[in-house]
């Protein structure tokens, strides 16, 4: 702020003293109407060349600069837009892996649970199977010990009867009257102890 009022004193300083304007008779030939014609030669004549330097030499640099620049922006942009796609494609496509991986999961997981539970039901029928005939097979075995208990019974009855009378009495009886008594018991109290 401050430079610029500096300035702007010292050129109106300039043109409005009359020293500036009397400083063609003296010292400043510039001022002096009758360099003017060759001031103008030589300002047209610099000026051109600068011109024609400028316009055939440095601007074409400078507008090729700029178009270099540019194309490259350019590329570099689509390049960029390309990459985009690319990756936008590329995420695309690992999501659908994704999404068909668990997919795949998902019917392996049902597929190995469908077949457990299938191997499951089967050894549970299979034991389910073993375990009915186990039972019917002890049914068997305890409706043949029922069966047999009575004439085993009577039998241990008649043998240990026989051979406490011998201990208590010192004489041996006749097996076949014990036999007749115990068959006897048994008749009678058979649905008592045996529930036939």
């Amino acid at each position: 702020m401050i430079k610029k009022i500096f300035f702007q004193s010292i050129f109106f300083n300039l043109l409005f003293f009359k020293e500036v304007f009397g400083a063609e008779s003296g010292g400043m030939p510039q001022l002096n109407p009758e360099f003017w014609i060759s001031q103008i030669f030589w300002l047209t004549i610099t000026f051109g060349v600068l011109y024609i330097v400028l316009s055939k030499l440095i601007l074409p640099k400078i507008s090729l600069n700029l178009e270099l620049r540019k194309s490259q922006i350019q590329d570099n942009i689509e390049a960029a837009e390309k990459q985009r796609e690319n990756s936008e494609a590329k995420l695309k496509e690992f999501d659908d892996i994704i999404t068909k991986s668990k997919l795949r999961a998902r019917n392996i997981y049902q597929e190995a649970r469908e077949k457990a539970l299938k191997e499951i039901n089967l050894k549970r029928e299979a034991l389910d199977k073993q375990i009915d005939e186990e039972i019917k097979k002890v049914d068997q075995e305890i409706k043949l010990l029922k069966k047999s208990a009575p004439e085993k019974i009577n039998k241990i009855a008649i043998e240990s009867t026989s051979a406490l009378v011998k201990e208590l009495i010192g004489a041996e009886v006749n097996s076949s009257s014990i036999s007749a008594i115990v068959d006897d018991l048994s008749k009678r109290n058979g649905d008592k102890y045996y529930g036939n």
